[in-house]
């Protein structure tokens, strides 16, 4: 089993984000606030642990928001809460996510390290200050290269740093080079994040009042394609459709997502798999303490339908560069999975789109830049085959 841990707080709130969080700036609830939320988060720890035993736990995942705002002795405490409510394996893979304001607050990184994280994940986004300025981040470019020099010296061996491509007036060129400047650093990890325009958020609106203008869509492609090609040239393995990493760094944890294992989400709007059921918490932080404390955050679980599961290992897996295994469909439907798609395989592998491999069936690097219209119309495709033989629900697809 996996624990994902939801943080829902920030400094500020950057100006392309639609996740879940609280920015809490100066004002003067922020330690009432951050206190009710660990007094909560606890008792959550104590409810699953309960229920669940000592069940072994192989990564924990501390996620945002910005993890990194809570104080050293708080993240100690969890982890030292997790041990004893559940076996946290010996080798488990514990990481923070962390921005670079925070991350270089004095004694931070090296108590961080000894409350035993193991893997840090920074959240840079760019070393180009005017885009920092341009999506909202606080810190400086300066900042990131220091907390990442920062880490090192106190004695981290497992970093991965965040970064964002195709932002309003970004060259490809430019971002080649920035891709470049970072692997001076040599990190053992990289994710890399296209910007989306998220529905309501500042930038989003900039874009719609045409005060900000995105990079032509053959520039972005570029910034892919030749972006992973570089990073692959300096040993990185393109092990995901975002993610990078050198020989032996992938995230356990993601990997665990991607793979199908089970995890416990805690935490307002974290959401939770385990022995068949899916449920998420509510994001309104009072309304989560509630739930807690009355003992029915998964109140509102639902069963995964066979249907549902298809979706699922079909999604997951092409989002690897493994790909997805056709047994696996055919084990868990008794169904043929290149016949089910004959006609859209067809067309994908036409357009240089998937390759078909030792029975694994995967995107090229063309196909993942693509991937979401891809996946949609397999989801179409899966859905029709479930409503002939009249498997499934439509509520099973919408609930993806």
């Amino acid at each position: 089993m996996q624990i994902y841990i939801h943080v829902p707080f920030c400094r500020t709130r950057c100006r392309y984000c639609a996740f879940h969080s609280l920015a809490l700036g100066k004002r003067s609830s922020a330690s009432s606030l951050v206190r009710q939320y660990v007094d909560t988060l606890l008792l959550e720890l104590a409810l699953w642990g309960d229920r669940l035993g000592r069940q072994p736990v192989s990564t924990v995942f501390f996620g945002g928001g910005t993890p990194s705002i809570l104080p050293v002795s708080v993240i100690a405490a969890l982890i030292a809460r997790i041990r004893r409510y559940f076996k946290l394996e010996k080798g488990a893979e514990i990481t923070l996510e962390g921005n670079p304001e925070s991350l270089l607050e004095r004694n931070y990184l090296p108590d961080l390290l000894g409350a035993g994280v193991n893997r840090i994940s920074v959240g840079i986004q760019s070393l180009h200050t005017p885009h920092l300025k341009l999506l909202g981040r606080i810190h400086s470019a300066r900042d990131a290269i220091h907390a990442v020099m920062a880490a090192r010296a106190a004695g981290a061996q497992n970093l991965s740093l965040d970064l964002m491509w195709g932002l309003p007036g970004q060259g490809v060129r430019q971002w080649l080079t920035m891709l470049k400047e970072v692997l001076q650093l040599r990190p053992e990890h990289l994710s890399l994040y296209a910007l989306t325009l998220e529905p309501g958020t500042p930038l989003e609106e900039d874009w719609q009042h045409g005060t900000v203008e995105l990079p032509a869509e053959r520039d972005q492609a570029l910034m892919y394609v030749e972006g992973a090609a570089l990073l692959e040239s300096a040993g990185y393995i393109h092990y995901e459709i975002s993610n990078f990493a050198r020989m032996g760094f992938q995230c356990r944890h993601n990997l665990g997502y991607w793979e199908g294992a089970e995890y416990l989400g805690l935490g307002p709007s974290a959401t939770s798999t385990l022995r068949g059921r899916r449920w998420t918490n509510s994001a309104v932080s009072l309304e989560w303490a509630a739930a807690v404390k009355n003992g029915a955050t998964d109140e509102a679980a639902e069963t995964l339908t066979l249907q549902a599961r298809v979706l699922e290992l079909i999604m997951l897996r092409l989002r690897t560069s493994r790909g997805l295994r056709v047994k696996a469909y055919r084990d868990l439907t008794g169904r043929d999975f290149l016949r089910d798609h004959k006609a859209l395989i067809h067309a994908l592998h036409e357009r240089g789109l998937i390759r078909i491999r030792n029975g694994y069936l995967r995107f090229t690097r063309s196909g993942m830049l693509v991937s979401n219209s891809i996946l949609s119309k397999f989801f179409a495709d899966t859905e029709a085959k479930f409503l002939e033989t009249g498997r499934g629900s439509r509520g099973a697809v919408e609930s993806l």
